[in-house]
C-alpha cells in the first residue's frame, strides 16, 4: 500500500490527493448576494448535512493559494449572512462547471450560465429556477480554519426553507424519491458521479435488537474462504440465527446435495457459492438456509 505524508506537500499536491480520495462530494450550487443587491453563484464540493434540529448544512470556501483572496461568495456572506443551496443534478452539470470559472466582481453568473432568478421566500439570494431541490439558509457563523492560500473558511448555515419540485416526489406525494433526483457528485480532477437507478442500492439498517455481529456466526460460515466481508455482514445483521425450515424447499440446494452427496468438502463450497449468490439478491433469509444446510 502506498503511503502518502501530507505536510511535505504542495498544496495542489495536497489537493490532487484528497480530492481524488474523498468521493464522491455532495455539490452545493450557492447563491449569494452582497449589500448591493448584486447576486453570485458558485458550486462548492466541501458540502454536507450535519445537524437535523436545527437544521444545520456546512459548505467550505477555500482562500486562494495564488494571492490568498477570499471568493465573492464568501464576501457576500460577510455582508449578507443568507444564501440558497441549489442541488446540483445531471440536467444543469456543464452549466455549473461554467458558473465555477473565476469571474470579476460584479458578474452575475445567472447571466453567464445560463441560469433563471427565482425569487426566495425568506432570504435575499435568489433561487436558481431550473434546481429541483432548493434549500434556503441563514448563516449561522463562518468559521476560518486558517488565514493562509488553500485554508478552508467554513460557512454553517441552517436551512430555513426547503423546496422540492413536484416531479421529484414519490408516488404518494410525501418524500423525495431518489431514484427521480439524478443528483452529481464530485471526485477528483474533472471526474463527477452521476447518481441514477443503475447505481443506487438499499442496504437494511440495524433494527432496535443489534446484529449478532461476525463473532456471533457459525465458525464453518465465519471462515469461509468463498464469502466476502459484505456477505459475512449481512449474515450477522440478524438478531439472531435462525432456525432450519424444514419446509424450505429449492431445487437448485436439491440438486447441490444429491451431486456432492459422497464428496462434504465439495458440496460445501457448493452451497457457499450458492448462499453467496444469494445474498447478491439480497434473499438473507434464503442464504441462512443453505448456509444452514451445509453447517449442519
Amino acid at each position: 500500500m502506498k503511503t502518502i505524508e501530507l505536510s511535505p506537500l504542495s498544496i495542489g499536491e495536497k489537493q490532487a490527493w484528497l480530492n481524488h480520495a474523498i468521493g464522491p462530494r455532495p455539490i452545493a450550487f450557492v447563491s449569494t448576494v452582497d449589500a448591493g443587491g448584486n447576486a453570485n453563484l458558485s458550486p462548492f464540493s466541501f458540502f454536507n448535512l450535519f445537524s437535523y434540529d436545527p437544521s444545520v448544512v456546512i459548505f467550505s470556501t477555500v482562500r486562494k493559494v495564488r494571492d490568498n483572496s477570499i471568493k465573492h461568495t464568501l464576501e457576500n456572506l460577510l455582508q449578507v449572512p443568507e444564501a440558497v443551496i441549489n442541488i446540483c443534478d445531471i440536467n444543469m452539470v456543464q452549466q455549473v462547471s461554467l458558473a465555477s470559472g473565476e469571474y470579476p466582481k460584479g458578474v452575475d453568473e445567472f447571466i453567464k450560465a445560463g441560469f433563471t432568478k427565482q425569487p426566495a421566500t425568506l432570504v435575499q439570494p435568489p433561487m436558481v429556477k431550473e434546481a429541483g431541490i432548493k434549500l434556503e439558509c441563514r448563516v449561522m457563523e463562518v468559521k476560518s480554519l486558517g488565514e493562509h492560500g488553500g485554508a478552508g473558511q467554513l460557512v454553517i448555515a441552517e436551512v430555513l426553507l426547503l423546496h422540492v419540485d413536484e416531479s421529484l416526489l414519490n408516488d404518494d406525494g410525501n418524500m423525495i424519491d431518489q431514484l427521480k433526483t439524478k443528483h452529481v457528485s464530485r471526485m477528483g480532477g474533472n471526474w463527477y458521479a452521476a447518481i441514477n437507478e443503475t447505481n443506487l442500492f438499499t442496504v437494511p439498517r440495524p433494527g432496535a435488537r443489534p446484529g449478532i455481529g461476525f463473532d456471533g456466526l457459525p465458525q464453518s460460515i465465519r471462515n469461509s474462504n468463498l464469502l466476502t466481508g459484505n456477505n459475512l455482514a449481512m449474515l450477522a445483521g440478524v438478531a439472531e440465527i435462525p432456525v432450519v425450515n424444514a419446509g424450505f424447499e429449492d431445487n437448485r440446494l436439491k440438486n447441490i446435495v444429491q451431486y456432492y452427496a459422497i464428496n462434504p468438502d465439495e458440496m460445501e463450497k457448493e452451497l457457499h457459492l450458492y448462499a453467496k449468490e444469494l445474498l447478491e439478491q439480497n434473499r438473507i433469509e434464503d442464504a441462512w438456509q443453505v448456509l444452514l444446510y451445509a453447517a449442519g
